[in-house]
């Protein structure tokens, strides 16, 4: 089990779930939410990390707002709410505490994100090409106007679309894809047949949970991170 924390944020404090290894030590991840917030579920993703032997840092990025799983226009309000410059902040904010942090080793950081932190984890990439050396978007990218500056990614992408996703196509995904390989980076985002978005959400908000499919998958995102960040 994991702790809530604070660090700095670009002149202000935010705050979020660190989780360690058991052995104490090992290389730093930050997880980034869905739209419903801190949540059980990505508390629970962060103490999968760190049962893989990973420092799991999840920033709560809506400063203490929280959708339940059945409220779907609410948690689309906190997306929509959420000023894009202090979620840049404060991921940004999580990294550097990340990576000062006395139970953190390895080569650098690491960021996973799931829907709309999918979305985020392209972001912070790109933002901090310093430090993020691997990144794990799970069903979700950037789309539309408000593109990162893909050209600033220095870190791995090992990505996992669904194919039966509305708010992130499969040909949106493969697009992307093509586009960041065309431009030299390192990535492959799979889109894994048969499953619906969020297909890896433990509290199954949407009823699209594939226990198999996310049994199958973990391990390759874990060795990906490992990979790459020691």
């Amino acid at each position: 089990m994991g702790s809530m924390v604070e660090f700095a944020s670009n002149g202000s404090t935010a705050g979020g779930y660190l989780a360690t290894p058991e052995g104490g030590s090992g290389p730093g991840v930050i997880v980034v939410q869905e739209w419903w917030g801190l949540d059980s579920g990505i508390k629970e993703m962060a103490d999968r990390l760190a049962a893989a032997g990973f420092v799991a840092l999840a920033p709560d990025l809506y400063h203490g707002e929280l959708a339940e799983h059945t409220e779907m226009d609410r948690a689309g309000e906190l997306m929509t709410a959420l000023p894009p410059d202090r979620a840049g902040r404060d991921m940004s904010g999580a990294v550097d505490f990340l990576a000062d942090h006395e139970s953190t080793t390895g080569a650098g950081i690491g960021v996973m994100g799931f829907c709309m932190g999918g979305l985020l984890t392209f972001v912070l990439a790109s933002m901090r090409p310093d430090k993020i050396k691997a990144a794990v978007p799970f069903y979700g990218f950037p789309q539309g106007d408000d593109q990162p500056d893909y050209g600033q990614i220095s870190a791995a992408i090992q990505g996992h679309m669904a194919e039966n996703d509305d708010f992130f196509p499969p040909d949106a995904a493969r697009a992307l894809e093509a586009q960041l390989r065309d431009m030299g980076k390192d990535v492959t985002l799979t889109v894994h047949a048969g499953t619906g978005h969020a297909f890896m959400a433990p509290h199954n908000a949407l009823g699209t949970l594939d226990e198999a499919k996310a049994a199958e998958i973990w391990p390759q995102a874990t060795a990906f991170l490992h990979e790459h960040l020691g």
